[in-house]
């Protein structure tokens, strides 16, 4: 009796404690195919686990207005959104903003994952995003039409035109008048700044500007490659294009309407679900590379990572959300679910992982290797900087200027922005 009497004397004092309060936290993720069900998912599991809430904040599908949303709200210093999906050339531009998350981070959880991913998000020491996903530009093609005219997928640009117009004329002869040849992202927005980006550096066009601030848009090269895409309009690409984003483009390419497609992984297991028409006709390579010297395969670095907004109410607890969500297993749950390239390296390795995707493995190079947009030389004015390079290319594309003149004025414009190299 005195040992029981004692233990309640223990456990009155506890007893007396309050309760540990929920906490309710705004998520903020993309809309672009399955990341907001995925999204909201992981971050109802996490609130299960933790006895707390999560409330999705719906968001433009368009990076472009997405960051603009977050910009209004973060200046004004706004706590409706806890945590914020970003892209990946955010980080320097709303790392004033954001929470340092070094110390979620350990040692082996950095060195798992893909350097470059990392060092993206550290601006000025501080860890401001926990990488989520990664992504590369990517090549869709209808394996069955290119079987049945005895077409190899393309090595080169100048290829995936040929191939794509001899198709859509025999195509279209017996009968599919719907049938294009190419889709991909020309809407004046982030979108298009990623795909002219494959354009121009595909030619040896280089970066728009270089890691040194250097701007280098103004070059044959990069005009011939814009020229040559924008002699796709209305041949081989339907006018239309001229305002696709990622998922205007799927809309024509799922439904058997186009042979090629230019998108992000996150379209292979949309293409392959057991009611898409496509359904095992599709495969996947590396984007053709640009004709002439210099030319190469180029595939533009994408990927979005999470962050804790400032002016959270609940840094702590948004923090822990962050941890849950970027962490090994559920990049595998997104992996295999959705089609979304994991941070962690051995993940590439693994069976489920790989049974989803068969394709991370042959193009793990790519993804390794793919090429940044400018956002770290620019800083802050990436923002600017993209805006100005989308504009100019989306003006060529739709007849409005010449690539030589576009560019000759796209470089003028970012010497003023840039302040002649001192970002």
């Amino acid at each position: 009796m005195r040992r029981i009497a004692a233990l309640i004397a223990m456990l009155l004092p506890l007893a007396a404690l309050p309760a540990r309060a929920e906490v309710t936290l705004a998520v903020s993720c993309g809309s672009v195919g399955v990341e907001a069900r995925l999204c909201r998912e992981g971050a109802e599991a996490w609130a299960r686990e933790t006895g707390n809430r999560v409330t999705m904040v719906s968001t433009p599908a368009s990076a472009s207005e997405r960051l603009a949303l977050y910009q209004q709200l973060l200046a004004a210093r706004s706590p409706d959104i806890d945590v914020l999906q970003i892209d990946a050339v955010w980080p320097g531009m709303l790392a004033a903003h954001l929470a340092d998350l070094s110390d979620r981070l350990d040692q082996a959880a950095r060195d798992a994952q893909f350097p470059a991913m990392i060092a993206n998000n550290t601006v000025e020491g501080r860890l401001v995003g926990m990488p989520w996903f990664t992504a590369a530009g990517v090549l869709y093609y209808r394996r069955d039409l290119l079987e049945k005219y005895g077409r190899p997928v393309p090595e080169s640009w100048a290829d995936l035109a040929e191939t794509a117009r001899h198709i859509m004329a025999a195509e279209r002869a017996a009968g599919d008048t719907r049938l294009w040849g190419f889709v991909f992202q020309a809407r004046a927005y982030e979108g298009l700044t990623a795909n002219a980006l494959e354009w121009v550096n595909s030619h040896g066009g280089g970066t728009i500007v270089g890691e040194d601030g250097a701007v280098t848009i103004d070059n044959p090269r990069a005009a011939a490659a814009i020229g040559e895409a924008a002699g796709w309009i209305g041949t081989i690409a339907p006018q239309g294009v001229l305002n696709y984003a990622e998922e205007e483009a799927r809309a024509v390419f799922q439904p058997g309407q186009a042979i090629f497609m230019r998108n992000w992984p996150y379209a292979w297991p949309l293409l392959n679900a057991p009611d898409s028409p496509v359904h095992g006709r599709v495969g996947v390579a590396v984007l053709p590379r640009g004709t002439g010297e210099g030319g190469r395969h180029s595939a533009t670095l994408g990927g979005e990572q999470l962050a804790v907004s400032r002016y959270s109410r609940h840094p702590a607890e948004a923090a822990a959300l962050v941890v849950y969500l970027t962490s090994r297993e559920e990049q595998k749950r997104r992996a295999v679910e959705g089609g979304l390239n994991p941070t962690y390296r051995d993940l590439y390795e693994d069976r489920a992982v790989l049974d989803a995707n068969p394709f991370f493995g042959p193009l793990l190079d790519t993804f390794r290797n793919a090429v940044p947009r400018p956002a770290a030389a620019t800083g802050t004015r990436y923002n600017q900087v993209s805006a100005a390079f989308r504009n100019a290319v989306h003006n060529v594309l739709s007849r409005r200027a010449e690539p030589a003149d576009a560019l000759r004025l796209l470089e003028a414009r970012l010497h003023r922005i840039g302040r002649d190299g001192q970002w």
